[in-house]
């Protein structure tokens, strides 16, 4: 028979789980965000970040990682709470959103690449040139400018004027 008291009573101190719960989210959004801008792909690093540390955060709670299920419904809201406090942040405050969603870097500029924006973000010409290639450019002499977005997709716009889609 089930102890009721154990499923919903924490069995660890509220305040530990929101100074373990913060200390990851925001080193993991660091990491994320400074170091690994361009591998997060489509997907925005703080809801990438969030998913999975809910994912993680849900599932101690409901197999039993904490004896509580409070403990892990408290964890997760410390993750929502801190990914919303992030956001709310940027929107209110533009230098805290410099901070946190860095702008676009320009890796290629009239047909140019931009070597040292480059080398800052670890692209190769291959990579580059691969991601030309689906978005239909053949030619860089045929590039006004190609820009890295604060998420990791890449935006092009090409000297006719025509804005190619993001990837």
């Amino acid at each position: 028979m089930s102890d009721w008291q154990k499923l919903f009573v924490p069995d660890t101190p509220l305040w530990e789980i929101v100074v373990r719960g913060s200390v990851i989210y925001l080193a993991l959004f660091f990491l994320l965000r400074v170091l690994l801008k361009r591998e997060s792909g489509s997907t925005g690093v703080t809801d990438l970040l969030v998913i999975v540390l809910i994912a993680d955060a849900a599932q101690n709670g409901m197999s039993d990682g904490y004896t509580s299920i409070t403990d892990g419904v408290l964890l997760v809201a410390v993750i929502i709470g801190w990914a919303y406090l992030l956001d709310l942040l940027s929107y209110r405050w533009p230098a805290v959103a410099r901070i946190i969603q860095p702008g676009s870097l320009v890796l290629v500029r009239d047909g140019r690449m931009l070597r040292r924006n480059m080398r800052r973000e670890l692209i190769t010409e291959e990579e580059l040139y691969s991601q030309l290639r689906q978005q239909g450019v053949e030619d860089l002499t045929d590039v006004k400018e190609v820009r890295m977005e604060s998420q990791g997709q890449f935006s092009v716009i090409t000297r006719a004027g025509g804005r190619s889609r993001r990837s």
